[in-house]
């Protein structure tokens, strides 16, 4: 009789292939969401940024400074800076004061000299979640906070 040779058969070796095929699989699907959250919040950073600096500007130059945003193209624009628009799939809703409305999907949020503004809301919204970035009218204080 032959003494059994140690290794591995076929079938166990297209078994251990199939699971590190689906491993890796959902290894990828879960990277591929985790890039969309990381563009999501940085988006979020960015726009709250785009707006401290507006108001940075306002007090800095001694003059009214507004950052644009139009929700149907999803873009706003800071003073003096690029374009920005929002990464796809990620919508945006503006809430500002009547006379800060440049058009139907359109408005400014406007800093004052004094750090104060004219006030408002920007959401943006990915799928059913939102991040909504908010400026005191008073004080003209940008905060950032996720909603559900």
């Amino acid at each position: 009789m032959r003494p059994r040779s140690r290794g591995f058969t076929l079938v166990e070796l297209l078994v251990v292939l199939m699971l590190m095929g689906l491993i890796a699989g959902m290894a990828a699907f879960s990277f591929g969401s985790n890039m969309q959250g990381a563009k999501t919040r940085a988006a979020v950073r960015d726009l709250t940024a785009a707006l401290r600096y507006t108001r940075g500007q306002a007090i800095i130059g001694h003059q009214p400074q507004s950052l644009e945003v139009d929700v149907e193209a999803r873009t706003y624009q800071a003073p003096k800076r690029p374009l920005i628009v929002l990464p796809k799939g990620l919508d945006m809703k503006l809430l500002t004061a009547a006379r800060e409305r440049t058009g139907d999907t359109k408005g400014l949020i406007r800093f004052f000299p004094d750090g104060s503004s004219s006030g408002g809301r920007v959401t943006l919204i990915r799928d059913r979640h939102e991040w909504r970035v908010d400026i005191a009218w008073l004080t003209g204080e940008v905060r950032m906070e996720e909603g559900q």
